[in-house]
């Protein structure tokens, strides 16, 4: 009987060690950002895969698959091995895509174990030294004057740079010519360059090119003015109210990836939240982290899909679906 219990307690002992160790069990786990490097999206990327290296103690390395307004990683995410070791961070672009792509190679509700929300943050409108606008206010003329001669470059169909282009397009009742990159940073290469005029960008890449006067930020699309550029006025405050947007980032696995790694890796992103050292990180770069509770998997589910029936009627309305 005592080696019966005996070998009960290794056994479960053994199950327990085993539940353990199976994920991530000392393996890579690579992060998808489905956007060039240098980017916001690739940076608060590398900010969590630090994260995640610290809590999950495995190598946690960022692969950047650019293209096609993020699609293109956002696929090859959602065909990968749902073993927990491909994950996916993808912005807004994940809840405008159905109504940007007639033939999307994935649904964005069923094609992936969500598993939380993790940070946001505005979009400020940025130009060039040879716009000479003097304020937003003069600016917003000059947009309505001149419409179509405007070049404003985006990261292509479906990027949160084509997103913002869109709702100031709305906003103002006019029409860009908009000119698609391969990624915010360069569109950004030639908005400085002069070779366009205008672009869409959250914080992070931006900062010191805005200190050193090579870019002008007019404006911003969140409800309050930022801590570190207290200057740029909000949309709202130029009489913009429509022009409100923030990029918002959430985590995802491949479908079938098993509950307890999807709920393993929401605790880890929870656990990133609560770090004042990443706090402190994203805080500098101009990204705001939601609340702990909002990094699950119901929370993203639910506000996914009020961001599908969000943009749906407002990219319809402009065309823009491919």
């Amino acid at each position: 009987m005592k080696n019966i219990f005996t070998s009960l307690l290794v056994l479960l002992f053994s199950a327990n060690t085993f539940a353990q160790d199976v994920y991530p069990s000392k393996k890579t786990i690579t992060i998808v950002s489905p956007f060039i490097a240098g980017g916001g999206s690739d940076i608060l990327t590398r900010i969590l895969a630090e994260s995640f290296h610290k809590t999950l103690g495995a190598k946690v390395v960022v692969s950047n698959v650019a293209g096609a307004g993020g699609t293109i990683g956002s696929n090859q995410v959602a065909r990968a091995t749902p073993d927990g070791l491909t994950l996916l961070l993808v912005h807004i672009g994940m809840s405008t895509a159905p109504a940007l792509y007639k033939n999307l190679p994935f649904d964005p509700i069923k094609s992936f174990e969500h598993i939380g929300l993790f940070a946001e943050a505005p979009k400020l409108l940025l130009a060039g030294k040879h716009i000479t606008s003097k304020d937003g206010s003069e600016l917003i003329e000059y947009l309505r004057k001149s419409k179509e001669k405007i070049n404003f470059g985006t990261a292509g169909i479906g990027s949160a740079g084509h997103l913002c282009a869109l709702l100031l397009e709305e906003s103002l009742g006019v029409r860009f010519t908009q000119i698609q990159y391969k990624g915010g940073s360069a569109a950004m290469v030639d908005v400085i360059g002069g070779r366009s005029d205008f672009f869409c960008e959250i914080p992070p890449p931006i900062y010191q090119h805005i200190k050193a006067g090579n870019l002008k930020a007019y404006m911003h699309a969140s409800e309050k003015r930022m801590v570190n550029l207290p200057d740029v006025p909000t949309a709202k405050e130029l009489g913009l109210s429509q022009f409100r947007m923030s990029v918002w980032y959430g985590l995802y696995a491949p479908l079938g990836t098993p509950k307890v790694v999807v709920d393993k890796l929401s605790m880890a992103l929870q656990d990133a939240i609560k770090d004042p050292a990443v706090q402190s990180e994203a805080e500098k770069l101009g990204f705001n982290l939601f609340p702990p509770d909002q990094a699950t998997p119901q929370a993203l589910r639910k506000h996914l899909q009020s961001q599908i029936d969000l943009w749906t009627p407002i990219i319809t309305k402009s065309g823009a679906a491919q």
